[in-house]
């Protein structure tokens, strides 16, 4: 993997949605790499870019070469992503929040569906993109048959999120089979660790760290594959800069089941809250098994997850004592 991420150094990469959790931890590892990084986030203009939306990337500010403020899926993205003439693209931007989705599924097909044709036609349309990688979910394969999911197993989004990342998904399939466009697609599993503010784990350990009680939907069994970061943007490089990604999707988690009951209790413990637990009526569209099954991502890159979720867990609540507010 080494000498495939050196093909990054000194290259222009451009990273949308780099003002969130995964685009803001991959591109600052691409500074690192020493990567000329733009990132595209949200906003109208620069003036209107607030502090708020910079907020996980002040680490790397003073080293990002160009800030493209606007919406990915309005009609002028593909223009904004072209004038920055990138060499190597990673499409992160998304409404992610899956709730959200239930009240404004039209805003998060815009976001999710319009913003990756906005980042295919931009790599249609340059001759100097090397590589690129979207993003897809997996929230896109909904019900589950059999432990663990695999590449091909059947797809049965269950929440018009999940429908607009897979529409997105085959969008990109149909570009690549179509016009043959150096692109690879990455379906991440359940991905936590520091600044990530929504979702349950963080929104776990917030309460915990209050000592307030954890709200669980249904009977807590339904379990998830939880991938710590630091594994999830090792997954990104190799999608960007391995030629065998291209053309493929690809599956990426640890292949571990863990319940919703049995994080919170985990949370609790090494928070050492008195947090209770409080059980409430089961989520609308809840999905009640995501395992990723990741033997592809292994054949293709000997790629396998370092971090157990205790440790993983262990050092976002350590992030979370020094940086949110109690």
């Amino acid at each position: 993997m080494k000498s495939e991420i050196k093909k990054f150094k000194n290259k222009r990469v451009l990273v949308t949605g780099a003002d969130g959790f995964m685009g803001s931890h991959l591109a600052e590892k691409l500074v690192k790499l020493g990567a000329k990084v733009s990132v595209f986030i949200r906003g109208n203009s620069v003036n209107g870019t607030s502090e708020y939306n910079l907020r996980n990337l002040k680490n790397i500010m003073n080293k990002i070469e160009a800030i493209i403020t606007g919406n990915i899926g309005s009609s002028d993205a593909k223009k904004l992503i072209l004038d920055n003439k990138p060499d190597y693209i990673f499409h992160l931007a998304a409404d992610a929040y899956v709730p959200n989705s239930f009240n404004h599924p039209l805003e998060v097909m815009e976001t999710n569906l319009l913003g990756t044709i906005n980042v295919l036609e931009s790599l249609r349309s340059s001759k100097k993109i090397t590589q690129a990688v979207c993003t897809s979910s997996s929230e896109i394969y909904g019900l589950t048959i059999g432990k663990s999911i695999d590449e091909s197993h059947q797809l049965f989004p269950s929440s018009p999120y999940a429908a607009s990342k897979l529409a997105a998904d085959r969008y990109c399939y149909s570009y690549i089979n179509t016009y043959n466009l150096p692109l690879s697609v990455i379906r991440p599993f359940n991905t936590f660790g520091p600044r990530h503010t929504y979702d349950v784990i963080p929104k776990f350990i917030n309460l915990a760290l209050n000592n307030k009680p954890l709200t669980i939907y249904g009977d807590g069994k339904q379990a998830r594959d939880f991938t710590y970061v630091d594994d999830m943007i090792d997954a990104f490089l190799i999608m960007g800069s391995n030629k065998k990604a291209i053309g493929k999707f690809v599956n990426f988690g640890t292949g571990k089941s863990h319940s919703i009951l049995k994080t919170a209790k985990l949370i609790v413990k090494i928070c050492k809250s008195k947090s209770k637990i409080v059980f409430i009526k089961k989520r609308l569209a809840e999905v009640p098994n995501l395992v990723c099954n990741y033997k592809f991502a292994k054949k293709l890159f000997n790629w396998k997850p370092t971090t157990k979720l205790e440790k993983g867990l262990y050092q976002n609540i350590e992030w979370s004592k020094k940086n949110l507010k109690m």
